[in-house]
């Protein structure tokens, strides 16, 4: 009984693979489709987006390998055939993907050609020379921020070593002001303990004999 559980498990995890592999196939199929009747940055990001469908076919593909061991006898051979029939569709798709990637007049548009006139070349040299100066002042950019950032760090610590030198003098000085009362009050207390011995009293203050 626990082997045919196991074999029943095994066989519809294989069956919601294959379901949720024809969907993301109709969504490949779709995009492969829709890719040739564009051109420049929208074929670009098709293709991306058909190379992301790709891999996600692949992945089930790679999950639908694993659970076959635990299909049952009676259904290997029929498994077996519908898997075999979703790999050949995948690698068709795969094949049709890589040469409309390789297309790359229909990539570039007009910008590209085989055989480049001169004007088609100074075209291109210039559209590189002006990349070339975004990505330099993008670069000059970043070095400066990187060098603000740099220097706001040296600001911050230097404030911070300033903050701790004068947490200590504040601490010194305290400390200096505490014994400095100690000693006030130990000397006062001698004071005392004198006056007390040799019978020092203080004088009271002689009253004004002038009278109005």
């Amino acid at each position: 009984m626990a082997n045919l559980i196991d074999a029943e498990a095994g066989t519809e995890r294989f069956g919601s693979y294959e379901a949720e592999l024809k969907l993301v196939q109709a969504d490949l199929s779709q995009q492969l489709d829709e890719i040739p009747e564009l051109s420049g940055e929208p074929r670009k990001a098709a293709i991306r987006k058909a190379e992301r469908a790709l891999e996600e076919a692949n992945e089930l593909l790679g999950q639908m390998r694993l659970e076959k061991p635990n299909i049952p006898a009676p259904s290997k051979s029929k498994i077996n055939a519908r898997f075999r029939n979703f790999e050949s569709d995948i690698d068709a798709a795969s094949r049709k993907l890589k040469s409309l990637s390789d297309d790359r007049h229909a990539l570039f548009g007009s910008r590209y050609t085989d055989n480049p006139t001169t004007d088609d070349q100074l075209e291109q040299r210039q559209q590189l020379l002006s990349g070339t100066e975004r990505l330099g002042r993008s670069s000059g950019r970043l070095m400066e921020s990187q060098r603000i950032a740099l220097e706001t760090e040296e600001i911050g610590r230097n404030t911070l070593g300033d903050l701790h030198t004068q947490r200590e003098q504040i601490t010194r000085t305290r400390q200096t002001l505490l014994e400095s009362e100690g000693y006030t009050d130990r000397s006062i207390k001698t004071l005392r303990g004198m006056a007390r011995r040799y019978g020092l009293h203080p004088q009271p203050r002689a009253r004004s004999s002038v009278r109005c």
